[in-house]
């Protein structure tokens, strides 16, 4: 080395000259021959086998390959067992000694992290992750951001078109960003929502394509009677509306028997009240003059003379006539008003209306006069029909005391057959009310109307009329007759000797059996117009469609529509 550090060439033949000294160039010539071939003096030969060493400052000479006939010193391999011999086991692993108690133990390595984008090395025993996909253009992924396959794209030169910039992907809350997340309840966007299949899957429960439904079979069975599909023609189907009293549909017959009862327990207020009103105001006036009138005519028999005795009995029969007259005709106003107001009740009722009483009777009130010249028809026919009866066994009789019995047989025969002619018109006829009133007709177009309708539907109409009857009667019957046969028995106990002591008594439980009596009078009556009413409207619905009508005025009101016309009004025929 030299002063200032750097470095130099060794001189020939200074201390740092290794070279080898040439042949005849000034060696000492006591130097073994071997010198030359081995370097110089003094310096270690290499082992047989082994290449040696290159002085300091020289290149070493190339490794030779290994001549496989020289065979290599013993200690360089394993010793080889020989044929038949059995190999030594191998020697055990190293284990580290274990840190005594009381001891740190030694630091374990750090477990070696596998590279950016590499699997770490799997455990003994396990199968290596599968290789990455390659990357580029072809492969399946890009390769990823800072890697060294991820190069930038190439720039243009000057003068070249560059090529077109993918659009920047939006912010959050900018136009064409990606919609917010749905809120809760509600599926995201293009994932069905729960309880829904996804798309090309059936939904739970329903057999896929090409599968019978369950417990049915594929081979046979019609198309729309399988899993998934209905019957042709009843697809949309759904129950006729019942916003009211009855459904808007033509009624069976349970139906028209159940609905007049329906009436009376849907609105007891104007229904019960209006009957017990009436029956109450009959029964008043009955009592008033009939009974004044009865004792009138009693008085008088009691102070005639006997030669004016004839005279004044036929005086006091007439009396007694005239007197009930009055309750007659009140009878017959009072029933037109009562079945005005309950055909009032039944068709506003089938709206799903409920009205109150004072709007019951005023709605009545306008037709009670076509009302009562009806029920005052129906009372002269009655009275006709009794006066045929009598003047035929009156006119038979009169021939001689043998044809009492021939006249009285006439008078059955003839009250058989005027009591199925009425019975028959009655019928026909028995829808002339609800068509005066709702209707607002005539008596004369009335009458027309209900024939029309009846028309083909008689024994339905007489049925339904028939039973409801029946049931009243029975029904007032088992309640009415135990009191008429405890009410004697009642006077008997409260006075036995007939004294005239328990009169107050007496009177007490006749006025508890007339209130009785006004009860059940005023619920029958309400149940016989009601029936009336609702057999009218379901004979409309099977001939006229008023069930359509219905409908349509009922989804206009509840669309806020009041100008509706009345359902009820016949159509104008053009």
């Amino acid at each position: 080395m030299s002063d200032n550090d750097n470095w130099a060439p060794p001189t020939p033949g200074g201390p740092g000259d290794t070279r080898r000294p040439e042949p005849g160039s000034g060696a000492s010539e006591g130097e073994p021959e071997g010198g030359a071939a081995g370097g110089q003096a003094g310096a270690p030969v290499p082992p047989v086998g082994q290449q040696p060493q290159a002085p300091f400052g020289q290149y070493a000479p190339p490794a030779q390959a290994s001549d496989p006939l020289v065979t290599p010193a013993p200690s360089a391999l394993p010793a080889q067992p020989q044929y038949g011999q059995y190999a030594p086991p191998p020697a055990p692993p190293v284990t580290p000694a274990q840190p005594q108690y009381g001891q740190y133990a030694p630091p374990t390595a750090p477990p070696s992290v596998p590279p950016a984008g590499q699997y770490p090395p799997p455990p003994a025993g396990q199968y290596p992750p599968p290789p990455a996909p390659p990357y580029g253009p072809n492969g399946a992924y890009p390769p990823p951001l800072g890697s060294a396959t991820a190069s930038a794209p190439a720039q243009p030169q000057y003068g070249q078109y560059a090529p077109p910039q993918p659009p920047a992907a939006p912010q959050y809350g900018q136009p064409g960003a990606y919609p917010p997340p749905p809120a809760y309840g509600q599926a995201a966007y293009g994932q069905p929502a729960y309880g829904q299949p996804t798309y090309g899957q059936p939904a739970y429960g329903q057999p896929t394509y090409g599968q019978p439904g369950y417990g049915q079979p594929a081979y046979g069975v019609p198309a729309y009677a399988q899993q998934g599909y209905q019957q042709p023609g009843a697809q949309g189907w759904a129950p006729p509306p019942k916003p009211g009293l009855i459904p808007l549909r033509p009624l069976g017959f349970g139906t028209l028997l159940g609905a007049p009862f329906q009436v009376l327990r849907r609105n007891p207020k104007a229904t019960f009240g209006s009957g017990l009103i009436v029956q109450l105001v009959i029964v008043i006036v009955t009592v008033l003059f009939v009974g004044a009138a009865a004792v009138w005519a009693f008085s008088r028999a009691a102070n005639v003379a006997s030669a004016d005795a004839d005279a004044v009995n036929s005086g006091n029969v007439a009396i007694l006539l005239v007197s009930a007259l009055i309750p007659l005709a009140l009878s017959l106003f009072a029933s037109a008003l009562l079945q005005g107001v309950l055909v009032v009740e039944v068709a506003r009722g089938t709206l799903g209306e409920k009205r109150r009483l004072g709007e019951l009777w005023r709605a009545a009130f306008r037709r009670i006069l076509p009302l009562t010249g009806w029920f005052a028809l129906l009372a002269l026919a009655v009275l006709i029909g009794v006066a045929l009866i009598i003047g035929v066994i009156v006119l038979v009789a009169a021939i001689g005391p043998g044809a009492i019995v021939v006249g009285v047989l006439l008078g059955l025969l003839l009250g058989a057959a005027i009591t199925a002619l009425f019975v028959w018109l009655g019928t026909k006829l028995s829808l002339v009310p609800s068509v005066i009133v709702l209707e607002k007709a005539g008596v004369g177009t009335a009458m027309r109307r209900s024939w029309q309708l009846t028309a083909g539907n008689f024994w339905r109409t007489f049925g339904v009329i028939a039973l409801v009857y029946a049931i009243l009667y029975v029904a007032t019957q088992i309640l009415s007759t135990p009191i008429s046969f405890l009410l004697p028995a009642a006077a008997a106990i409260v006075d036995p000797n007939n004294t005239g002591s328990g009169i107050v008594a007496i009177g007490a439980i006749y006025l508890l059996f007339v209130a009785f009596t006004i009860v059940i009078s005023a619920i029958t009556s309400v149940i016989q117009a009601s029936t009336i009413a609702v057999i009218y409207i379901d004979l409309r619905m099977r001939k006229e469609g008023l069930d359509i009508e219905l409908t349509r005025f009922v989804e206009s009101r509840q669309s806020g529509l009041d100008d509706w016309p009345d359902p009820y009004l016949p159509r104008q025929r053009g």
